[in-house]
């Protein structure tokens, strides 16, 4: 179960949304703090799957996947184009590539998930236990209300689909059976923080951000938090450390809103 609350889940207000346009100035900050965020503790060189979110496409996560790359780690894109949901192939794709990976290095692969790329991230790990190492979500509406996003209309639109889905929501909304990282932001402006709060457990955690959506995939505070969890030697899963700037980077994800 999640930690998703009773009460009906509002999307973002529209100043939030509004607001997504900070992400450029998130994005050059990545950039501009690349040789501090070499500090994060190295890689061992295991696989990762990096996820886009809705409609975006492997371009979306050149700067995590690069990131990665430079601290040690064997980054790669889902190669499936735009992500316009979950249509025909879409699945199977993503399983395909997985089975791959882990076959190529022999070892398991780590799993990040970008908004709806985190909720396969999820399905993946959850029908796939033995071949994940990890998995962390950027912003990802996991529980909660469908439609407690600015994109749940978008995502109708784009995969012919509903957004809301029992059968697919049932492997979705429990904790994947393997070390698992959810970031969000509470200044989120597409989805919902509430619907990315992961029930903190032994290998379950939630890391706070302050960043917009749009932003996640090249934020500084996101891409030293992934790879440190990513950095962690396997059954040896400890909770993120925030640190001494954690009040300012890194908010405490249990403070009552």
């Amino acid at each position: 179960m999640t930690t998703a609350t009773r009460d009906p889940i509002a999307p973002p207000s529209g100043l939030l949304l509004l607001a997504e346009a900070r992400a450029l100035w998130e994005t050059g900050a990545g950039i501009a703090m690349w040789p501090l965020l070499q500090l994060a503790p190295r890689g061992d060189g295991h696989p990762v799957l990096v996820l886009p979110g809705l409609v975006a496409g492997d371009g979306s996560t050149l700067v995590l996947r690069r990131y990665l790359c430079s601290r040690g780690y064997d980054a790669h894109g889902w190669g499936l184009g735009r992500n316009f949901g979950p249509r025909e192939g879409v699945e199977d794709g993503m399983l395909a590539l997985l089975k791959s990976l882990c076959e190529k290095s022999g070892q398991k692969v780590s799993l990040i998930g970008w908004s709806l790329g985190g909720v396969y991230a999820r399905l993946l790990a959850s029908a796939q236990p033995e071949l994940v190492r990890n998995v962390v979500t950027l912003g990802s509406p996991f529980s909660g209300s469908p439609r407690a996003t600015n994109a749940w209309r978008v995502y109708e639109g784009v995969s012919g689909q509903s957004s809301h889905d029992p059968r697919r929501m049932k492997f979705v909304q429990p904790t994947p059976p393997v070390p698992t990282t959810s970031i969000f932001s509470r200044t989120d402006g597409v989805v919902a923080w509430r619907c990315s709060l992961e029930k903190p457990g032994p290998q379950a955690e939630n890391i706070e951000v302050v960043a917009s959506h749009l932003g996640l995939g090249a934020h500084p505070a996101v891409l030293y938090a992934v790879a440190d969890r990513l950095a962690q030697q396997e059954g040896g899963w400890k909770p993120f450390n925030r640190g001494l700037l954690g009040p300012l980077v890194y908010p405490d994800p249990a403070r009552k809103a």
